[in-house]
């Protein structure tokens, strides 16, 4: 059992990483969680300034997106893959952009405005303004 709870600590703090939602450094708004769930669960597609929002999520299989998931969305993989489905089939959304790690976001969020994504907190660079962290 000690040992068991030994490596659970060594290991939480890549398993339970800070989560941080990013956008391009010149973007003007604010963001709170309620703002970020409704635009990642296709809710609202502008931002308040009326600009097109663009998501940049990380693939299923990014512990980023497990934790993005669970800490902001409050859905699993499997409850969110339903929920997109469902939008898609309706007509009613398209899901966010996906890439497959930490550098693809900041690179696509560095080179559009209107982008915004979550990385790891520790991967975040002076190309993107953090909004928040989860």
């Amino acid at each position: 059992m000690k040992k068991i709870l030994s490596l659970l600590l060594f290991l939480s703090p890549q398993i339970f990483a800070d989560i941080a939602v990013v956008v391009h450094p010149e973007h003007p708004q604010a963001f709170d969680k309620s703002s970020i769930t409704r635009l990642y669960l296709g809710k609202d597609k502008t931002y308040a300034n009326k600009e097109i929002a663009v998501l940049i999520a990380q693939v299923d299989t990014s512990p980023a997106t497990a934790e993005f998931n669970s800490k902001v969305l409050e859905k699993n993989a499997k409850q969110l893959k339903s929920h997109w489905s469902r939008l898609v089939f309706t007509g009613k959304g398209i899901p966010p952009n996906e890439v497959s790690s930490d550098a693809e976001v900041i690179e696509e969020i560095k080179n559009n405005v209107n982008a915004i994504g979550y990385v790891n907190l520790a991967a975040v660079t002076k190309d993107v303004k953090v909004v928040a962290i989860f």
